[in-house]
């Protein structure tokens, strides 16, 4: 462990120490150190070993991640993005002072991202108030602070996309229902009529109404639109159940203080049921067993497993138990207009947040081949590499009037763990050339080889040379 992450280890643990009122001398020896021992590990001048860190994180009921790095460097992108607004420009913030900010203050650099966030939603209702006040009489509101969504991402994110109580609740449910791999959705149906006297129809789709689930809790029936694919039969199955069987749990688990409204309270259920159905659908172990040895290969997976290829991706993601992990991997999909509606990132890779993403990622570039996988060696500012893959889902089918919408999934992880899957099989990995630069977003990158930037980068004013012009219109900043 080095110096900087040192001190950064041992601030934190001084805070924890005082937040509950004990002594240096009553922790070290709890921990059977000497406390002059714990009080240079609290001024980073020495390192935490590791049974110490397990033996306080005991001490204080908490868990290792929360000692992680990634959480700083997360933290510290996120903050980086934010002094990327030119709100911000001519304050000479430096890399390495919101790094330090974000290690010795984790507190108060969230709180000042959650502040940023809602100038943020303020600027965008102030442009939704223009614009409504001019063509709409009956106005119903102006943006809330802070998008439910966002609030339920940081959810995932910070418990990395695993959450043990559904897991082992999936578990329970294949014993309780004896489920068969080859008959999982007569199994579910099954299962909902005996335990539970929920009789489950397909319907005819409705054009007026457009609902693919509609559960009658009083009538006990549970109505499922023919438009489902079979796949997402099985999905709706299983979300449904844990919402009957489960509630407490997702009670237990959106209590968080990071779900400040009602709205993102009832966003975090639907998304933890969904996480519950995928892991109904490809439970832990044996989904595990099976991605390594089919090398982490998303369609033979979604063969193996009758699972869409969404589906499989963010199964991937989520297999997270300590002792049992698979492949540290992010994910993201997005619209073809480059709006982001999943994110999360196992792999410590930064993505934008406030503004467009890097037009370099193959996530964009996929959907000039839809429905082909298109694999990408990347490089990101920081100097970490990547092997990413990215491809075009459809969702759903509505017929020849309403097509269905096209998304792009991106799958990836870092660069020490492709091997791992067989998309790096004929990549030469070992090339220093042959990785892409990408950057999180145009304000945050240096790149200025880039035919590509939308706009200035923040580390450098804007000074044009109206006699050079570089690859694009920013490509003649004076250095």
């Amino acid at each position: 462990m080095n110096r900087r992450k040192s001190q950064a280890l041992g601030a934190r643990i001084r805070k924890l120490r005082q937040r509950r009122d004990m002594a240096q001398v009553e922790l070290a020896r709890q921990l059977e150190i000497s406390a002059s021992y714990l009080n240079l590990i609290e001024h980073g001048h020495r390192p935490m070993p590791a049974h110490l860190l397990i033996k306080l994180a005991q001490i204080f009921e908490l868990d290792l991640s929360e000692f992680g790095a990634e959480d700083d460097e997360q933290l510290a992108g996120n903050l980086h993005e934010v002094a990327s607004d030119p709100l911000f420009e001519g304050h000479g913030i430096a890399d390495e002072e919101l790094l330090e900010f974000a290690q010795q203050s984790p507190g108060m650099a969230r709180a000042m991202v959650a502040l940023y966030e809602a100038y943020q939603e303020a600027q965008e209702s102030v442009r939704t108030l223009s614009s409504r006040l001019s063509t709409d009489q009956d106005m119903p509101g102006v943006a809330p602070w802070r998008l439910p969504s966002e609030e339920v991402s940081d959810l995932l994110q910070q418990n990395m996309n695993y959450f043990s109580p559904l897991e082992e609740a999936a578990e329970r449910l294949w014993q309780q229902a004896d489920l068969k791999a080859y008959d999982l959705q007569g199994g579910l149906v099954r299962y909902l009529r005996e335990a539970h006297g929920i009789k489950v129809s397909i319907v005819k789709a409705d054009a007026s109404e457009r609902k693919v689930r509609r559960f009658d809790g009083e009538r006990k029936l549970l109505l499922l639109s023919e438009l489902l694919e079979p796949h997402s039969v099985v999905f709706q199955l299983a979300h449904q159940i844990c919402l009957i069987t489960q509630s407490e749990a997702l009670d237990e688990l959106t209590d968080d203080k990071r779900l400040t409204s009602e709205d993102s309270r009832a966003l975090g259920r639907v998304a933890l049921a969904n996480y519950f159905a995928g892991a109904v659908m490809m439970p832990y172990q044996s989904f595990l067993e099976a991605a390594e040895e089919l090398r982490y290969d998303v369609d033979m997976l979604g063969a193996r497993f009758r699972s869409s290829f969404e589906q499989v991706c963010h199964r991937l993601t989520t297999l997270r138990r300590p002792g049992a992990e698979g492949v540290p991997f992010h994910f993201l999909r997005v619209d073809i207009a480059g709006n982001i509606s999943k994110r999360f990132s196992a792999s410590g890779i930064q993505f934008a947040r406030f503004s467009g993403a890097c037009p370099r990622w193959n996530l964009v570039n996929c959907f000039l081949t839809p429905g082909q996988i298109r694999v990408q060696l990347s490089a990101s500012t920081d100097n970490r590499r990547y092997l990413c893959i990215a491809r075009t889902v459809h969702r759903g089918v509505g017929g020849f009037a309403t097509p269905p919408p096209v998304h792009a999934i991106c799958l990836g992880t870092r660069l020490e763990h492709a091997h791992k899957l067989v998309y790096s099989d004929g990549v030469d990995l070992d090339n220093e050339e042959a990785p892409v630069p990408v950057g999180v977003t145009c304000r945050l990158c240096e790149r200025m080889d880039c035919e590509q930037r939308a706009l200035p980068p923040l580390q450098r004013t804007l000074s044009i040379d109206e006699n050079v012009r570089g690859l694009s219109f920013y490509g003649s900043l004076k250095e």
